[in-house]
């Protein structure tokens, strides 16, 4: 009978501090988003350190009309009533439910307000309220503080019930992949990820993930996570336990100077590819046939690029966000002057 009660004093206690109960989310920031099912919006929320679960309700196909948006930044301005210098752009997915586009967006300077929008198949941009979501929340128990702080959450994905989330902790192994199953209960730790930088002839604990998506390598699910400067690092899902240190294997080096800002995967021709927006070095193609053979990279290179090849696709220039619109579309952010337009184009 003790025990009995035990355990379920300590299941009330998990549950409460979880903040697993639906209510309007208090969001303090907005950095990345991702989709789980039923068209659940995962929103990244690095300044409180936790991750948000929204309810959207958008869950009916809303057509396959292409998306494109003559400066979308000026008009999102007008929707939140301000102006687009006012705004900045963090991240957009689209909902794989219903096909609409959702925006995460800063308003004002430094922190500023965090806001989201969703953007129709007819194009019409409409503000989505997280004051009146019921969401669920989950707080990361360990975030980086000071310089890293901006960075507890770089980039999200849902795998298989689970959400994984790259950012900084506070932890030794800086660098953190966390495994957080969803319906959220609660987050552990992470797991601590180290890499060997061909480009700085070094192991990192401390560089933040900027980008990843998964992708399964010889039949197991694996992240492909990409840092600036650019190492592809791929890292098996199976290792990531709480407080585990995994060293991911560097299979490119694709640039000094350089950020990777979005990766998509998607299949052409009867093979798989990976396209990766950056910022100095445009978008690349990378077959991803070679993932599961190619050579550590773990010593110092004498030439960069090196590892698994890549293309360039020359036609698409000053992409800052990238998603997977539908099968055989991908839906950009272009620079666009001083602001930025929204674009379909065939997948390369």
């Amino acid at each position: 009978m003790r025990s009995a009660l035990l355990t379920a004093a300590v299941v009330a206690a998990v549950a409460a501090t979880a903040a697993a109960q639906s209510s309007a989310a208090e969001v303090k920031s907005v950095s990345a988003l991702a989709f789980g099912p039923d068209g659940v919006l995962f929103v990244g929320d690095p300044a409180g350190a936790a991750v948000h679960a929204v309810p959207t309700g958008d869950t009916k196909a809303d057509g396959a009309a292409a998306v494109d948006i003559e400066r979308v930044d000026a008009k999102i301005a007008g929707v939140l009533g301000t102006t687009e210098k006012d705004i900045r752009i963090n991240d957009f997915k689209v909902n794989p439910a219903s096909g609409n586009v959702y925006v995460a967006v800063t308003r004002g300077a430094g922190a500023g307000t965090p806001a989201v929008v969703r953007i129709t198949r007819a194009g019409k941009v409409e503000s989505v309220s997280l004051k009146n979501a019921k969401a669920t929340s989950v707080t990361l128990p360990n975030p980086a503080q000071g310089k890293g702080a901006a960075t507890v959450i770089t980039s999200m994905s849902f795998v298989n019930g689970k959400l994984i989330v790259a950012g900084l902790s506070n932890e030794q192994f800086a660098s953190t992949l966390r495994v957080i199953p969803y319906p959220f209960a609660a987050a552990d730790k992470g797991a601590g990820i180290e890499i060997f930088h061909g480009a700085h002839n070094k192991i990192e604990t401390h560089a933040p993930i900027r980008t990843f998506v998964p992708y399964k390598v010889n039949g197991e699910d694996n992240i492909m996570a990409a840092y600036t400067c650019t190492p592809l690092v791929k890292v098996p899902l199976a290792d990531l336990k709480a407080g585990a240190k995994v060293k991911g294997t560097t299979i490119a080096e694709l640039g000094n100077g350089n950020s990777p800002l979005d990766m998509i995967v998607y299949a052409k021709g009867g093979k798989d590819y990976l396209l990766m927006a950056n910022n100095k070095r445009g978008v690349m193609k990378i077959p991803t046939e070679g993932f599961g053979s190619a050579t550590a990279i773990t010593a110092k290179l004498d030439r960069i690029p090196s590892g698994v090849p890549y293309t360039t696709v020359s036609e698409l220039k000053d992409v800052l966000h990238l998603d997977k619109l539908d099968a055989d579309r991908a839906l950009l952010l272009v620079k666009n002057g001083d602001g930025a337009d929204l674009k379909t184009v065939p997948l390369p």
